[in-house]
Order: C-alpha cells, then sequence, then structure tokens
C-alpha cells in the first residue's frame, strides 16, 4: 500500500518517517515537500489563488502514483488542501483531523497553541467544524506563541521549547484539553511533566488513523 505525504516543510518529515515505520510499516510512504507555501502562507497571512493551485497541481501529481491515501501534512494550508481534495480519488486525510476530533471528545474548552499566525485560524475553526459535526458546542480559546517556529528552525530549540510551555502552561489554566496546533510541537511532549490536562499533537494521531482508513 502506498500513502503520498505533502509537505510545506522538512521539519516533521523524520518523526512522520519513524511513525509510519512503527504503525504501519508496512505501508510504502512517498513525500512532495514544497517549502515556498508556509513561506507563501505566512507573508499574507491566509492561502492564496497560488498556493490553492499548487496544492491541486500536487494532489493531481499524487494521483499519477496511484496512492491509497493522500496526507495533507501541513494545517496552515488545510483550507487548501480541502479544495484540492475533492479531486482525489483515493481516501484523503488532514494531519490534524484526528486530534481535532479527540480534542472534542475530551471537553468542551479548546486551547489551541500555534507557532505560526497563518495556523491559528484554520486550527481553530478545525476544531470548532469538528465539534459542529459530531453535535457538541465548545468554546476554542487561541494562543499565538508567534515567530517560535522560526525559532525552532534556525536551530535554538531550547528557546522554542520554553516559549511553547510557557503558553501551553497559560492554556492549561483555562481550558479541558490543549490542542497543539503545529506536528513540530511534539519533542515538548516530554517537558511537560507539570501539565495536568490532556495535551494533544497530531502526527501520531494521524498516522493511527491512516492505519485504519487502509484497513492494517
Amino acid at each position: 500500500m502506498k500513502v503520498v505525504l505533502i509537505h510545506t516543510s522538512p521539519v516533521s518529515l523524520n518523526e512522520l518517517k519513524a511513525l509510519f515505520k512503527e504503525i504501519v510499516p508496512e505501508v510504502e510512504m512517498v513525500n512532495i515537500i514544497d517549502d515556498s507555501l508556509l513561506e507563501e502562507v505566512k507573508k499574507n497571512g491566509h492561502i492564496t489563488p497560488a498556493i490553492i493551485s499548487r496544492m491541486n497541481s500536487y494532489v493531481q501529481v499524487a494521483k499519477t502514483l496511484e496512492p491509497d491515501l493522500i496526507f495533507n501534512q501541513c494545517s496552515s494550508v488545510g483550507e487548501a488542501f480541502d479544495l484540492a481534495r475533492k479531486q482525489a480519488t483515493c481516501k484523503t486525510l488532514k494531519i490534524d483531523e484526528p486530534m481535532a476530533e479527540k480534542a472534542v471528545s475530551l471537553g468542551s474548552k479548546i486551547g489551541v497553541v500555534a507557532t505560526v499566525a497563518s495556523t491559528v485560524q484554520p486550527s481553530s475553526d478545525l476544531v470548532r467544524n469538528t465539534a459542529k459535526k459530531l453535535g457538541k458546542e465548545v468554546e476554542v480559546k487561541e494562543y499565538l506563541v508567534d515567530g517560535a517556529l522560526d525559532i525552532l528552525m534556525s536551530g535554538d530549540v531550547d528557546k522554542h521549547n520554553e516559549l511553547v510551555i510557557n503558553e501551553i502552561k497559560k492554556a492549561e489554566e483555562e481550558n479541558d484539553v490543549v490542542v497543539l496546533a503545529q506536528g513540530s510541537m511534539t519533542a515538548i511532549l516530554p517537558l511537560l511533566t507539570d501539565i495536568r490536562k490532556p495535551v494533544l499533537t497530531s502526527p501520531r494521531l494521524a498516522v493511527e488513523r491512516v492505519k485504519k482508513e487502509l484497513g492494517l
């Protein structure tokens, strides 16, 4: 079986490779990476017609590989993927969809912590829309650690972790569950020993969903 992943950054690539090897080792993983997508959405604060066009192109390329599932890795371009996935002829998955479902199942006050401004709205909307589909009323509160992803990509992991953990602590006080909008924040999970509320990240939940979707 084969899954094609569309990435906007290599930052989560190795983690996803490790998760695929652990959870679905029988699945071939093919990666399409275009780091200009994330830069463009960060610059504009939202998806653009050009982003939508390129995402459509990548889904078309993915289709030629005859995958069993097409996987979108980046929350910031999730809305572009929603449009592009309509032309897919196989199963599709956004990395944060399983996380949103779990968050809604765990509480009615949900904090969304993001390290990229352009992710805040789509991630929060995904939680709200998921709640609506599941027939639940939720209150979503947004927390932006502005610039933290840039700090991480520059190599200053400790500074990134410090900034994000401080925001998670604030979100914990005000919510039932905390959602981390960027998959790149998973590295801080072992550092959250003082956090008592559930803190959810997307990569593992998403790959577990891949296994379920493919019937493995």
